[in-house]
């Protein structure tokens, strides 16, 4: 079973930075699939970022490319997603999310792609 537990949330000034942690725990696999989601009130969940071991590059939604990156320690199993010059509209809870898809395609923003969800870190940027 694979858990994942988030931190790093916080509440920040527009313009300031964050980085949120995910620490993953359970995989079996050779290959995993960590992602990062974000929902607003009101709002759908959305993809922000997402990575996968059996794809080369990255995903990112359009509204933070440049802005955030996510990165992983592959033998700790940790995901960090730095966030840079943060906008009021980056507000809501941030989720860690994982699949341990081994092969085949990948939609990194749909949330169906992940079986394991964490329990949410709150970012606030205030403007």
């Amino acid at each position: 079973q694979v858990q994942l537990v988030e931190s790093g949330g916080d509440s920040v000034q527009n313009g300031g930075s964050l980085r949120l942690s995910c620490a993953a725990s359970g995989f079996s696999g050779r290959h995993y699939m960590m992602a990062w989601f974000r929902q607003a009130p009101g709002k759908e969940r959305e993809g922000v970022a997402a990575i996968w071991t059996a794809a080369f590059t990255p995903y990112y939604a359009d509204s933070v490319k440049g802005r955030f990156t996510i990165s992983q320690d592959n033998a700790k199993k940790t995901l960090w997603l730095h966030m840079n010059s943060l906008k009021p509209e980056d507000t809501g809870m941030y989720y860690c999310a994982a699949s341990e898809k081994q092969g085949g395609s990948w939609s990194p923003g749909n949330i169906r792609e992940y079986d394991y969800w964490g329990q949410g870190t709150q970012v606030t940027v205030s403007s």
